[in-house]
């Protein structure tokens, strides 16, 4: 069962901006509400603590989504699964901002989640389709910019809606784009002909899959709130989500019609550029969380100007998307990637050299740096991850690889609090103990401020837990830094040539 393996639509570009804007809503939408959160709880009458489920929901039924892409496709067609997608996706965030309780918002949150799994996937598919093999390094530049900048955009764009209109206008601005996107791709790729196939559903591995993944987003999601292991809670959602994701395993490499093709993972390429994409994913998706939440916290910056200091890294990759995607196939991808991990584990052993005195031009400088790094970073990748796949392997592919990587950003997530307030703690109790009687240095200090008042000790206190978070911050991306560097040894395991004829991004035959 293979799809027309390229199509050239009645419009080019109208087809690609549709594409483009239809992804952009939904990765969008992953960041969007994050800052309305508050507001919303507020609003709803719920407790903050409740309100992340808004969050959580979503993010657990997009994990169960994903990898069940392949099968969609099988059953349905590439077009008619992102087209449905899209009106699915459309619909519930009308209903989302809609919702006159939290629990409304909640199963309406979850059905978005679910409907958006298959919506970047297919995108990725069908611009491999429409674009001619010479130019597919340019589908997934322009894939990759995408990915780039509306994680940037969520957070901002969510903060100036809820300050200036209201918390529902986050899920009704997806509205006029879920239709044009739907109209203009249904429209310009309709003639395409597809074949589909009725396989038999493995609904054991459904159950299993929705089981382990779906417990395992919920630990990464509610780890830190409920102190992870310290919880019963916790426990017992992870023995049950490793027993069922090593049966889902198992059962899925000895299944005739399995629901998820884990027998991808046989390709080198495939295996190790996935890995490379959930790792280096998962150590971008950190540097995101930590930076805005240190200048929030510590620095004094408000979620506006946090999000501006953090915008910067977008500029580049936009800038570079054409180039990148004209030449690329050029060049060994490996060194493209190798130039991404070098550039960004770069500017996080920078950062590892700030102090509180750091200034808004010098973060921003830094992140601006950082994006010569994300420019290199998704198309190569991508790229690599998919060279030896063909036909239907390729939606499925596509789906996998997407669900590490947003795998790797949920684990991402939960460790990077986790880690920054542990070492928190840990460097705060050293500080601590230089402010003694036994310490001159000390001593000088506290008589300098008129003595050992409790005015004067809670402030030695926040200065302390200030420069301790600083210290803690500092230990992180030395932690990324070198994290990203170790990639590059791991990208070179892959082997050449990435760009086969009839492969994603692959030359015409005799280039």
């Amino acid at each position: 069962m293979q799809d027309k393996a390229a199509y050239t639509p009645p419009s080019m570009w109208l087809a690609v901006l549709a594409l483009s804007l239809a992804t952009f809503m939904q990765v969008l939408d992953s960041t969007i509400a994050n800052v309305a959160l508050p507001t919303i709880a507020g609003n709803l009458g719920v407790s903050a603590d409740q309100g992340t489920w808004v969050i959580t929901s979503f993010a657990v039924c997009n994990a169960i989504a994903l990898p069940l892409t392949g099968w969609f496709t099988r059953r349905f067609g590439q077009l008619k699964l992102f087209i449905g997608s899209v009106v699915m996706f459309t619909l519930t965030s009308f209903l989302c901002g809609f919702a006159h309780s939290m629990t409304e918002l909640i199963i309406f949150r979850a059905l978005q989640g679910f409907f958006a799994g298959p919506m970047f996937p297919m995108c990725q598919t069908l611009l491999l389709v429409i674009f001619p093999p010479l130019k597919r390094s340019m589908a997934l530049a322009l894939l990759s910019m995408v990915t780039v900048v509306a994680p940037i955009v969520g957070p901002i764009t969510g903060g100036w809606i809820t300050d200036n209109y209201s918390w529902p206008w986050i899920f009704y601005i997806n509205v006029p784009i879920g239709i044009f996107a739907a109209i203009v791709v249904w429209t310009q790729m309709r003639a395409r002909e597809e074949t589909t196939s009725h396989v038999p559903i493995d609904y054991i591995g459904i159950a299993m899959l929705v089981m382990g993944v779906g417990l395992l987003q919920v630990v990464l999601d509610k780890g830190n709130d409920l102190d992870w292991f310290a919880s019963t809670q916790i426990i017992i959602m992870t023995v049950i989500s490793v027993i069922s994701l090593v049966s889902f395993v198992i059962w899925e490499l000895g299944e005739r019609h399995p629901i998820v093709n884990l027998r991808l993972f046989k390709d080198r390429n495939f295996a190790i550029g996935t890995l490379s994409l959930t790792l280096g994913y998962a150590a971008f998706f950190a540097i995101n969380i930590i930076l805005p939440q240190w200048l929030q916290t510590q620095m004094g910056y408000t979620a506006i100007w946090a999000g501006l200091a953090a915008a910067p890294m977008g500029v580049l990759p936009l800038m570079m998307t054409p180039i990148i995607g004209r030449y690329a196939n050029k060049v060994d991808l490996r060194i493209l990637a190798s130039l991404s991990f070098l550039t960004m584990g770069a500017s996080c052993l920078i950062r590892a050299q700030f102090n509180t005195d750091v200034d808004f031009r010098t973060i921003a400088e830094v992140q601006l740096f950082m994006g010569i790094g994300v420019a290199f970073f998704f198309m190569p990748i991508t790229t690599i991850v998919l060279s030896n796949l063909n036909g239907a392997e390729i939606a499925e592919g596509s789906g996998l690889a997407t669900f590490f990587r947003v795998l790797g950003g949920s684990f991402a997530s939960s460790l990077t609090t986790w880690i920054w307030s542990r070492r928190e703690v840990f460097h705060h109790a050293n500080l601590t103990e230089s402010v003694s009687a036994y310490n001159p240095a000390a001593v000088d200090y506290i008589d300098k401020m008129g003595g050992a008042s409790q005015q004067h000790m809670a402030l030695i206190d926040k200065t302390i837990e200030q420069q301790a978070y600083m210290m803690s911050t500092i230990d992180y991306f030395w932690i990324l830094g070198w994290g990203f560097m170790a990639l590059i040894v791991v990208i070179w395991f892959t082997r050449p040539p990435f760009s086969r004829s009839g492969a994603p991004g692959a030359p015409a035959a005799g280039h």
